[in-house]
């Protein structure tokens, strides 16, 4: 045994000194994790307790009255809690599908341009409003909702028709809110694939243009097929953000506006609205744990799924 326990010794040794330089470059990387991603853990402890400050953060979690899933109730409780799941899945799914369609055509439109300038042009005016803030992108919105000298209002007046009151009228978000999730991410969908595109070896386009394949024929053989493992993947990152929202886009679009809530409350706004109300820190806190754990099992699921029908693609 103790043979086998110095050979392991050694051996571990051997291979600190042959990578050490490997080691040293993820030193930076495994410290970040380290005091970011990981001791912050100790703060899953608050969505079990009723968090009150009486000192320091330690302090406080330690007196503070343990209350197991009491926290986890408010989710579940309120009468909205049906609409507010059900916002908060319906959006997200449809924003999975339509990021990854309203991309892949985008990008497979951009590699096709000969003129190498203008794909330039377009792809950096997609891109533009990835670096808007939503409160930057709300007043856009208000500037051509506004109802009363909004632009959209002052067209309908032209033509004879009344103008609508844009900020009370819940129809019409549903359709706003997901052009306006994929006006402001698509460029940076985009230039994923894009790069994925570009990466590809040209010499398969060669072999397919001596075969006569036309155009189609070469996108459906050949830049589909092996896009798909860049596919998969945001496919799977993007289930396991399933129950989060985008909160600047639910909150700030819309201008917090009450009428609209229906429509636009999700599990991210209504979160903040009841840590506003009744300032119960462990109940934000109970929230991001079920958010993140529901995410962490969608993941997984998600993995397990595509690694049964292709575990090429699949993410590990």
């Amino acid at each position: 045994m103790k043979r086998k326990d110095k050979a392991k010794q050694v051996g571990f040794v051997t291979r600190l000194k042959t990578n050490k330089e490997l080691l040293l470059l993820s030193a930076p990387g495994a410290v970040w994790f380290f005091l970011f991603a990981y001791l912050p853990l100790f703060g899953i402890l608050v969505a079990f307790k009723r968090y009150r400050l009486s000192g320091g953060f330690f302090e406080s979690l330690i007196t503070s009255e343990f209350v197991g899933f009491d926290n986890f109730k408010f989710l579940f409780s309120s009468g909205d809690a049906w609409i507010i799941l059900r916002n908060t899945i319906l959006y997200n799914l449809t924003f999975i599908i339509l990021g990854v369609v309203i991309p892949v055509i985008l990008a497979l439109l951009l590699n096709e341009l000969r003129n190498k300038g203008m794909a330039k042009v377009y792809q950096s005016s997609m891109f533009l409003p990835y670096f808007l803030s939503w409160v930057v992108a709300s007043y856009c919105v208000f500037a051509f909702l506004n109802p009363e000298k909004g632009y959209f209002n002052a067209v309908l007046q032209q033509f004879g028709h009344e103008g609508i009151s844009w900020y009370t009228e819940k129809s019409f978000w549903p359709f706003i809110i997901i052009f306006m999730s994929q006006w402001k991410g698509m460029g940076y969908n985009t230039v994923m694939y894009l790069a994925s595109i570009c990466g590809i070896d040209k010499t398969y386009y060669e072999a397919a243009v001596l075969d006569g394949a036309t155009k189609w024929q070469q996108i459906k053989y050949i830049t589909i097929p092996l896009l798909k493992p860049m596919i998969t993947i945001l496919l799977i990152m993007a289930v396991g953000g399933i129950f989060k929202a985008d909160f600047g886009l639910f909150y700030q679009l819309p201008m917090n506006s009450g009428p609209l809530y229906p429509v636009t409350n999700v599990l991210d706004t209504y979160i903040f609205r009841a840590l506003q109300t009744n300032g119960e820190i462990g109940m934000s806190s109970a929230a991001a744990l079920f958010q993140s754990v529901v995410g962490f099992i969608m993941i997984m699921g998600a993995n397990k799924l595509v690694s049964k029908i292709d575990a090429d693609n699949a993410l590990f």
